[in-house]
């Protein structure tokens, strides 16, 4: 659920207490000290869009999203808990029937008891409730260039009881942490999409099945004499990469040109429409040249910074237009010296 945010604190106030059908914001409905508390129901009280909606029981909460407590016997409340969490309340926004509250950001989700409770001057009541987690997010996986019946792995977070899913095919998951999750490919996945569910919402990797041309590892036609023209070499750097779990680490001299030779059996670009690259640099500033086949004069120049850029660069866009592909070459264009460069998912686009 979306975070409340384009309220005013009066505008939501007023809405909401009228929908309880309340005349005040006081607790002036009638003195229930001395009542054991008694939580009835949970509602939410925005939609996905942070606009009021018709109260339903729920639950089932999101933190930092607005919700009412629904009882009796609410006066002289002290304390209000989500999973043991001490949760902000505001005493003008309670009556001895509804509690207005927000749940906390840091309330725990996993390993927790899944409760609410509520305590006042003549006791606490309980009701079970779960609050979910973060919406996951599928920062990258690999192999991208898995077979069937590979194991894959994803890198992202918030995976709390996940199901993973590639296309429409529901995949079998072997092991899945908060951070990790592994699974089967299913038959059939070439250029389909991974998929992380849970309770919270979705989360798709950008990169298709079967894409990579540099992926933690080269791609199968990629020769073993990939790198700098100099012969300097590279290396493989697991601290820094924008996917899978690691990225190429070169040295950069003066428009010297990183190569990606593909001579023996040349990439198809059927059902293709360019390439994606990300880069990052030790240097704040700098550019290259992209270039396919060497067609050095057509290649495109694209600027790299000391954060990770990632570029989708159109076949047209780089003088191309043929059905295969022997090179591809990221050639430093500002005749700098010593810049040390991170290159990663490297990769097809699908048309």
């Amino acid at each position: 659920m979306k975070k409340f945010k384009n309220f005013g604190i009066c505008a939501f106030v007023v809405t909401i207490l009228s929908m309880l059908s309340l005349t005040s914001c006081n607790n002036d409905d009638g003195d229930g000290s001395g009542k054991t508390p008694v939580i009835e129901s949970v509602s939410a009280s925005v939609d996905f869009d942070g606009n009021p909606v018709e109260l339903t029981p729920t639950t089932l909460g999101y933190a930092d999203n607005v919700y009412i407590i629904h009882g009796s016997g609410f006066t002289g409340l002290q304390k209000v808990y989500f999973n043991e969490t001490d949760t902000y309340f505001n005493p003008t926004l309670v009556t001895d029937t509804d509690i207005l509250v927000t749940i906390d950001r840091n309330t725990p989700y996993a390993n927790t008891t899944d409760q609410l409770k509520i305590v006042t001057a003549s006791g606490e009541a309980t009701f079970g409730f779960t609050v979910a987690p973060p919406a996951p997010l599928a920062q990258s996986y690999n192999p991208i260039n898995a077979q069937t019946g590979d194991i894959v792995t994803i890198y992202g977070s918030f995976f709390l009881n996940p199901t993973v899913t590639v296309g429409t095919t529901d995949a079998v998951i072997l092991s899945s942490t908060e951070t990790e999750i592994k699974f089967e490919l299913p038959a059939g996945s070439e250029h389909d999409l991974v998929t992380v569910t849970t309770i919270s919402g979705s989360s798709t990797a950008s990169q298709p099945i079967g894409t990579a041309i540099y992926d933690d590892a080269p791609a199968p036609n990629v020769e073993n004499y990939l790198g700098p023209w100099d012969g300097s070499g590279y290396t493989v750097n697991t601290e820094y990469k924008v996917q899978g779990a690691s990225s190429i680490q070169a040295i950069f001299t003066g428009y010297t040109g990183f190569k990606f030779p593909m001579y023996g059996t040349p990439a198809s670009t059927t059902g293709y429409s360019g390439i994606r690259v990300s880069f990052k640099s030790t240097k704040d500033t700098g550019k290259f040249k992209v270039v396919i086949n060497g067609n050095y004069g057509a290649g495109k120049e694209v600027p790299f910074t000391s954060t990770w850029t990632s570029f989708v660069i159109p076949f047209s866009e780089l003088g191309y237009s043929g059905t295969t592909i022997n090179e591809i070459v990221f050639q430093e264009y500002g005749n700098d010296n010593g810049d040390k460069l991170y290159i990663d998912d490297v990769g097809f686009v699908l048309q």
